[in-house]
């Protein structure tokens, strides 16, 4: 049986080159993992969002490094091919490139990541040096910076000023400068998001960025309709979830207070012996690790 093929940091730069876009999602554990795998995404992310989608916070302030880690490891059980990249959390690596260094080298290790995500620009393109010095693939993050929320005033769009949109160009040139391998652009209008990408000889991938980007990332919930609360204007909804979810757990709730399950067919009797070859469980054990 023939081994299926990871995705490498050259071949995703090469990307750009050859016009072919790249593709991200994210993904949380090893489920929605393999899910994604096998759905075709070029690069799986970690990200820091799981503070908000999966943790219930305001923000992503409060996730931490062992948050990180845990659910990369858990993610990359799950993959087969996809590249699998993940944020670094907030202060997890601007007190020194020392500390980002040490970070890195625990997502990595541990959390078994191929790269790593990094917010900001002019100011941490030494940091992001050190890390490509260091055999750690980057990721950049340029634009909204979900970590600077406060700082921001909020989750608004960057760049609509003339300062701002050279301010923002010019973060995006030191990162992929420094060393980055592909540069995130978040919610940016998309002229400046195309002016970046033209910009740089590193592929751009963006998220409320506008098409003229060389890939997009959404958030797993987001893009199947598991909360439709979030309904941001660059936001496409490719199913809707969220009701399937309810459905399904009324009808489940509906069925065991009528007893109606478990039925037969989903019960064993002393008569019926051994399980068959599945076990108890089926196939749901199997091990998916790599």
């Amino acid at each position: 049986m023939g081994t299926t093929k990871k995705i490498t940091v050259p071949q995703l730069l090469s990307r750009k080159h050859k016009g072919r876009k790249i593709v991200m999602v994210t993904a949380y554990d090893a489920t929605f993992a393999r899910l994604v795998d096998q759905g075709g995404a070029d690069m799986v992310l970690v990200g820091d969002s799981l503070g908000m989608v999966v943790q219930g916070h305001d923000n992503t302030l409060p996730v931490t490094l062992d948050d990180i880690v845990y659910h990369c490891r858990a993610v990359s059980r799950g993959l087969a091919r996809a590249h699998l990249c993940a944020d670094m959390p907030f202060m997890s690596y601007k007190i020194s490139a020392e500390q980002a260094l040490a970070s890195a080298a625990r997502v990595v290790q541990d959390g078994r990541a191929e790269s790593v995500k990094l917010e900001g620009g002019v100011e941490i393109a030494e940091t992001v040096s050190r890390l490509v010095r260091a055999g750690i693939p980057v990721v950049g993050h340029v634009g909204l910076t979900p970590q600077s929320v406060h700082a921001l005033g909020g989750f608004r769009m960057q760049g609509r000023t003339g300062f701002d949109r050279e301010r923002l160009i010019e973060d995006a040139r030191a990162v992929a400068d420094a060393g980055a391998f592909c540069l995130v652009l978040e919610s940016m209008p998309l002229e400046l998001a195309q002016a970046i990408t033209d910009e740089v000889s590193v592929p751009t991938i963006g998220i409320g960025a506008g098409p003229h980007c060389d890939g997009q990332v959404l958030v797993i919930y987001d893009l199947l309709g598991l909360d439709e609360s979030f309904s941001p204007r660059f936001l496409k909804r490719y199913a809707h979830l969220g009701a399937s979810v309810r459905e399904a757990v009324a009808s489940y709730a509906d069925e065991v207070r009528r007893s109606a399950f478990p039925g037969p067919e989903h019960s064993t009797s002393v008569a019926d012996g051994e399980p068959g070859d599945g076990g108890l469980y089926g196939g749901a054990n199997k091990d998916v690790s790599h």
